[in-house]
């Protein structure tokens, strides 16, 4: 017999939990439009040659190819060597990538600062594990169109307001730029070839720590000198005090010889947050460590942080070199994606439930038409509206019915009117 579960790593959701995800989502969705940003739809599948063009990083070994329609038996035998004459399309494994081609294809018609909202499930090949699924949903905005620190901040504002809207406050966000990161890798000392490598067993130094780190990258061949360099940067004895965000902070936490023009891009992203928040120490932490992996990044990186879990719940970057390669000229553009899985789990059940409900428990005998009108009239004061028949398990029918987000109930005879409705709380 077939089996019935859904494909690994993919979910069904049942309708309370969808309920609750479309509440948590129409909250975003709001929030983001209040902040000037407007909704696109982009195709779920791109081309193979757009989705393997080098600029997904490690997520193109991820993405889901199509196979050529049309192909028998001897032309797939004569291209198993080859995925490309095998396929043309393939699922996309993030936004980003067709949001830079649906720039390149209505440009004409967009604004010159774009901004944009995508909130849509994307497909990676993952193994499957605890939060780790191979289809998912991504919340992204993005600002295509300006180079300056104002685009950050902005992203940065929309999406602390989004997730305050959610009654998560107190998140904050850490920051960094890969121009920064690349100028302390050359003050360290690693060669240009080895920073690739280096990069990506830097990016575990929360993990592993400092002297972790070095050891890897010891074992990995890079440059014992450089190694060193690093190492005794990383360890070297700061200050105690805490700084707020700002100059004194950043150039604090950077060796000398980071470029003057990155810094002021930093702080000037830091003065624009605080002045959006009336002044107040904006809520941002430089980490000078901070990698993210996306090959595409080119400046600014930054994820979103909240104390009641351990991991990040979102984050992005600037990555002004991708547009131009559809385009053929260098277009400014950065996004900010909230991991919208991991944050719908921190969303307390009910939040944000303000709809009127009410569950309608009938006897057996209550005409038809009364039903419907008594549900019709409900409906059309605003109310969303069930209707149960009484069972023996009343309690049972009703738990259920609460789970579901119902929120009162009625019973209903034969003789019921509008009047007549006694509506009690659920639970």
């Amino acid at each position: 017999m077939a089996s019935v579960n859904a494909p690994r790593g993919m979910r069904d959701f049942l309708p309370a939990d969808k309920a609750r995800r479309e509440r948590v989502l129409a909250v975003i969705r709001e929030r983001y439009r209040a902040h000037g940003f407007d909704e696109i739809e982009t195709p779920v599948v791109e081309e193979y040659a757009r989705l393997h063009a080098g600029i997904g990083g490690d997520n193109e070994k991820l993405a889901f190819n199509i196979l050529r329609r049309g192909l028998d038996a001897d032309a797939i035998r004569a291209a198993a060597e080859d995925p490309a004459a095998l396929t043309d399309l393939g699922l996309r494994y993030d936004l980003t990538v067709p949001l830079a081609r649906f720039y390149a294809t209505n440009r004409a018609e967009l604004p010159a600062v774009f901004r944009s909202i995508q909130i849509a499930p994307v497909w990676r090949a993952e193994r499957p594990q605890k939060g780790r699924y191979r289809q998912f949903l991504q919340c992204d905005i993005d600002i295509i169109g300006d180079a300056s620190a104002r685009a950050e901040a902005e992203l940065i504002v929309a999406s602390l307001d989004a997730v305050a809207a959610l009654s998560l406050a107190d998140a904050s966000v850490r920051i960094n730029d890969r121009r920064a990161l690349d100028a302390m890798l050359d003050v360290f000392g690693f060669p240009a070839d080895e920073r690739p490598g280096v990069l990506i067993t830097i990016d575990k130094l929360d993990k592993i720590g400092a002297s972790g780190v070095a050891a890897e990258l010891r074992e990995r061949g890079a440059s014992a000198a450089a190694v060193d360099a690093f190492e005794a940067f990383v360890l070297r004895t700061q200050t105690s005090q805490a700084q707020p965000y700002g100059e004194a902070q950043i150039r604090a936490a950077l060796p000398e010889g980071v470029p003057d023009d990155v810094v002021a891009h930093l702080v000037g992203v830091g003065e624009s947050v605080a002045a959006a928040r009336g002044g107040e120490d904006a809520p941002l932490v430089f980490d000078p460590f901070l990698v993210r992996g996306m090959g595409y990044y080119t400046g600014t990186i930054f994820e979103l942080a909240h104390p009641s879990v351990p991991y990040s719940l979102g984050g992005g970057g600037r990555y002004d070199g991708m547009i131009g390669r559809f385009l053929g000229q260098d277009v400014p553009a950065v996004g900010f994606s909230i991991g919208f899985e991991r944050i719908v789990d921190l969303v307390e059940a009910g939040a944000g439930e303000d709809e009127r409900s009410v569950v309608l428990v009938h006897d057996r005998d209550v005409p038809v038409a009364r039903l419907l009108a008594l549900k019709s009239g409900l409906v059309a004061e605003g109310a969303r509206v069930r209707l149960e028949q009484r069972t023996k398990n009343v309690k049972g029918l009703l738990a259920r019915a609460a789970a579901d987000g119902y929120r009162t109930f009625a019973t209903v005879s034969a003789t019921t009117t509008r009047d007549d409705l006694d509506l009690k709380p659920l639970g």
